[in-house]
C-alpha cells in the first residue's frame, strides 16, 4: 500500500466518523427509515410499475412513493404516534403513583393468602419511575424526547421518499464498491434480505398481532390502561408461547381478585383459545425459515435497542442482530477454510 492509498483511507475513515458524529442524534429515524423503505419497496415496485405505464418513468416512481407514504403515516404512524403517546401518558401516571388498577383489592388478597402486608402501590410506582428513567432520563426527559421524535419523525419521512427513490441504485452501488468477490457479496446481500424479512415480518409482525388481539381480549374484559398494556404485550410477545402471558394471565387473575369472576373466566378462555393460537400457528407460517434466529436473541435485541435508542429499537435492535448474524454466517459458509 503506497502512501496515497493510506492517505486516502485515513481520509475516508475520518470522514465516516464525523459522518456518524453529525448523524447520532437521530441515527434511529434513519434506521427506522430504511427498515420502512425495506418493507415498502415490494409495494413501491409494483405500483410504480403500473403507473410508468400511465405517466414518465420518474413521475411515476415520485407518486408511487408519495402514495405510500402517505399510506404508511395513515396506517402505520398515527396509530404507533398515538399508542406511544397513551403509552407514555400512563407510565407518567404510575410513576406518579397514579393508577387505575384497584391495588387495594389486590394488597387485601395476597394478605389473605400469605399473611403479609405487601406494598403493591409503591411496588408500581416504584417499576413506573425506574423505567420512566431508563426510557426518558426522567420526567424532564419525556418533552425533550417528543421534540425530538417531531424532528426525527419529519427527518425519517423525507429519508424514506429518498430511499424509495433512489434505494436500488444504493443497493447496486454497495454490490459494485464492495472489496468482497461478487459472489460472496451476493450471497451476503441475500442473507441480511432473509434475515431482516424474517425479523421485520416473522418475529415482530406476528407479535404486534397476537399483542392487538390480546388487547383486544383486554379491552372486552374491562382491564384499565389497555393500550397501556398492548403496547408492553408487544415486547413480550417477541418471547414465543409464554411471552403474551405474563400480561392477560395476571389479568384475568386479577378481575377473579376484584370479583369480576366471570370476566375473568372469558379472559383466561380467550387467552388459551385465541391469543396462544395466533402465536403457535401465524408464527410458523410467516417466518422464513432461513431467517430463524433464536427467540431469547430477539428479546435481547429488543430490550437491548429500546434501551439504547428508545422507542424505534423496538425494531432496530433485533435487524442488527439479524444482520450480524447473516454476517457471520456469510463468512462461515464463504470462508470456511480460513
Amino acid at each position: 500500500m503506497n502512501r496515497g492509498q493510506s492517505f486516502l483511507l485515513l481520509l475516508m475513515g475520518s470522514v465516516a466518523l464525523l459522518t456518524l458524529f453529525v448523524i447520532l442524534p437521530f441515527v434511529e429515524y434513519v434506521i427506522a427509515a430504511a427498515i420502512l423503505a425495506f418493507v415498502l419497496y415490494p409495494f413501491h415496485r409494483r405500483l410504480s410499475r403500473w403507473l410508468r405505464a400511465r405517466v414518465s418513468k420518474r413521475f411515476g416512481q415520485m407518486l408511487s412513493a408519495l402514495t405510500l407514504i402517505f399510506s404508511a403515516i395513515v396506517a402505520v404512524i398515527l396509530p404507533l404516534a398515538y399508542i406511544s403517546w397513551v403509552f407514555v401518558r400512563d407510565l407518567t401516571a404510575i410513576a406518579a403513583g397514579e393508577t387505575a388498577i384497584n391495588v387495594a383489592a389486590i394488597e387485601a388478597e395476597i394478605a389473605a393468602l400469605t399473611g403479609q402486608d405487601p406494598e403493591v402501590a409503591d411496588l408500581l410506582q416504584t417499576a413506573g419511575e425506574l423505567l420512566v428513567e431508563v426510557l426518558f432520563g426522567g420526567f424532564s426527559g419525556v418533552v425533550t424526547t417528543g421534540l425530538r421524535a417531531s424532528v426525527g419523525l419529519s427527518l425519517a419521512l423525507f429519508l424514506l421518499y429518498y430511499t424509495l427513490i433512489d434505494g436500488p441504485a444504493f443497493v447496486r452501488w454497495i454490490r459494485d464498491t464492495s472489496p468482497l468477490p461478487p459472489d460472496v457479496t451476493a450471497d451476503l446481500v441475500d442473507r441480511i434480505d432473509a434475515m431482516t424479512r424474517g425479523v421485520v415480518i416473522g418475529h415482530i409482525s406476528v407479535s404486534l398481532l397476537q399483542a392487538v388481539i390480546a388487547g383486544l381480549g383486554l379491552w372486552v374484559a374491562g382491564i384499565p390502561n389497555v393500550v397501556f398494556w398492548t403496547f408492553v404485550m408487544a415486547v413480550l410477545a417477541l418471547l414465543p408461547l409464554i411471552g403474551a402471558f405474563f400480561v392477560w394471565g395476571p389479568a384475568a387473575a386479577y378481575l377473579v381478585i376484584v370479583d369480576q369472576v366471570t370476566a375473568g373466566i372469558f379472559l383466561a378462555v380467550y387467552g388459551v383459545a385465541v391469543i396462544a393460537m395466533v402465536d403457535n400457528y401465524a408464527r410458523p407460517l410467516v417466518i422464513d425459515q432461513r431467517a430463524h434466529l433464536n427467540p431469547a436473541i430477539i428479546l435481547l435485541g429488543v430490550f437491548g435497542g429500546i434501551y439504547s435508542v428508545g422507542f424505534t429499537g423496538l425494531f432496530v435492535g433485533p435487524i442488527v442482530i439479524g444482520v450480524l448474524a447473516a454476517t457471520l454466517e456469510t463468512f462461515r459458509e464463504d470462508y470456511d477454510a480460513i
